[in-house]
């Protein structure tokens, strides 16, 4: 069943101070700020954009290096790596956390790449967060390769837990997809994140067509006998080798009925509050009255949620990305590096997220639509 995209109307309780009422967007009416015209925005309307939504998660990317090369991500050879001049530096990150918590409203966040186990300064950046936001919810997404020697520093420097990348527990599957034999390490990471408090742990599956599909009822079997949280994804168009087709992804549907062979999914009564996956409750066929756990589908293309999105993306180089599936960015790090004030990188964001588009990119839904562009920038670039 898909999900009806309606993009909540800007009432005047949540537009800006001074607004005018009577100029106020909704969804069959562009507002004037895609006219180049920007509203007088206070930090108290944190990050809100023109549709009436306001980010308060924030996706930060450490890097765009990754030392897997996942056919979905990024080509064989890799890509051309950011130099290290030009990418945020820990104080930078710091920062630009604090403007968004204490000024923006922002509530939770991610840390992403690329892999962002490959910063050597990882541990002191999560411990120079923490110590400005005793409070905050910090996740990190990762491979896990190598987070066995990382997963208890990072514990103690006030990491919350992690998000792990593993399309398959099959040794050959995975090596085919990440073209690399690592499957053990990311097993020994995934472990040790766990048994260090970690928690609650999410894997993040993507499945390929002919080649893991078959595996998701294993995959969920082996998530919740450990507690794990399992997320499936809907392959994106965020591919470098442009190799996406809408009929050779598998749909939240399609993931829904191999899953059923084995397990009665139930819509899981929680509020889902901006969350990309949708979750289940989920039953072993076998014990039909025992929750054994949840399982989360993140339907991007086949049943997005735009309307309903709450984040705010910034690269490693410092650029915010408005939506995933943007081609535009607006530079913080130039701002940063100039000796701007905080006060002046936070209007910049506002108006960074004020132009945020309605959906995937465009002003309407429609991944793999006649209308549809990619990005240029591939998921690694842009930061999970």
């Amino acid at each position: 069943m898909g999900i009806q995209l309606g993009m909540p109307a800007v009432g005047p309780s949540r537009l800006p101070a001074g607004s005018n009422p009577a100029e106020t967007s909704t969804p069959d009416s562009p507002p004037a700020a895609e006219h180049g015209v920007s509203p007088a925005l206070s930090p108290a309307d944190g990050l809100l954009d023109r549709y009436g939504r306001r980010a308060t998660d924030m996706r930060l990317s450490l890097t765009d290096k990754c030392n897997l090369r996942c056919t979905y991500c990024m080509p064989a050879e890799g890509l051309d790596w950011l130099a290290r001049d030009k990418v945020l530096s820990r104080d930078e990150i710091v920062r630009l956390v604090r403007i968004g918590v204490d000024r923006l409203g922002v509530r939770e966040l991610r840390l992403t790449g690329g892999e962002p186990l490959v910063r050597a300064d990882l541990v002191e950046i999560v411990a120079g967060i923490r110590a400005n936001h005793p409070d905050l919810p910090i996740s990190l997404t990762t491979n896990a390769l190598g987070l066995d020697k990382k997963a208890q520093a990072l514990k103690d420097a006030g990491l919350t837990r992690i998000n792990v990348s593993l399309d398959s527990l099959h040794p050959d599957t995975f090596a085919q997809l990440t073209r690399r034999p690592f499957l053990d390490r990311v097993l020994r990471g995934v472990e040790e994140a766990a048994r260090v408090g970690l928690g609650l742990v999410k894997i993040n599956a993507v499945l390929m067509r002919g080649i893991n599909d078959a595996e998701a009822p294993d995959l969920l079997e082996w998530a919740v006998s450990r507690g794990f949280e399992l997320r499936f994804i809907e392959q994106m168009p965020l591919d470098a080798d442009h190799g996406w087709t809408r009929d050779g992804m598998i749909t939240a549907a399609e993931m829904r009925s191999l899953l059923e062979r084995d397990f009665v999914l139930t819509p899981d009564p929680r509020r889902r509050n901006g969350a990309p996956a949708e979750r289940w409750e989920v039953r072993r066929r076998a014990t039909p009255d025992l929750v054994a756990g949840t399982v989360g589908i993140i339907a991007s293309v086949t049943e997005p949620f735009c309307a309903d999105c709450v984040r705010t993306r910034v690269t490693a180089e410092g650029k915010v990305r408005s939506c995933l599936f943007s081609h535009e960015e607006t530079d913080l790090l130039a701002l940063l590096r100039s000796g701007a004030d905080d006060d002046a990188v936070l209007r910049r964001w506002q108006e960074a997220m004020w132009g945020k588009p309605k959906a995937h990119g465009m002003d309407h839904a429609g991944l793999g639509a006649a209308d549809y562009v990619q990005p240029e920038r591939t998921m690694s670039a842009i930061g999970g």
